[in-house]
């Protein structure tokens, strides 16, 4: 999978703990919190991946959201869109999911690894 620069700097940002969180205001005014999972980059474009989190800090249903990251300046802070278009949402909902099978992946073989070194 690749990833475009910017996707790459909040990508480390967001495994080094820099980027954790951020609050997304929904349509009626409500806030919600959000973990951050990662920035995909989708047909030259940036989208991140958000981990909505109860008022205990927690994700019971597991859903992810998905908005396009919208970074104009490298020091600036980002802005998040919405993705109006269906093709690209199933575009970036299918990276999602390659990213998720790659991590799984990489679980699986790091584990056997881990286990040789303590006997």
């Amino acid at each position: 999978m690749d990833f475009s620069k910017i996707a790459t700097d909040w990508n480390t940002k967001i495994q080094n703990g820099e980027q954790t969180t951020v609050d997304v205001e929904l349509d009626g005014g409500k806030i919600v919190t959000c973990a951050l999972m990662i920035v995909l980059t989708v047909d030259s474009k940036d989208y991140i991946v958000l981990l909505p989190l109860d008022e205990n800090g927690q994700n019971n249903d597991g859903n992810v959201w998905f908005y396009e990251f919208i970074l104009n300046s490298p020091d600036g802070e980002p802005e998040l869109g919405n993705i109006e278009d269906d093709d690209v949402y199933e575009k970036v909902t299918e990276a999602f999911d390659l990213y998720l099978d790659d991590a799984e992946f990489d679980e699986l073989v790091d584990l056997p690894e881990d286990e040789s070194e303590d006997l």
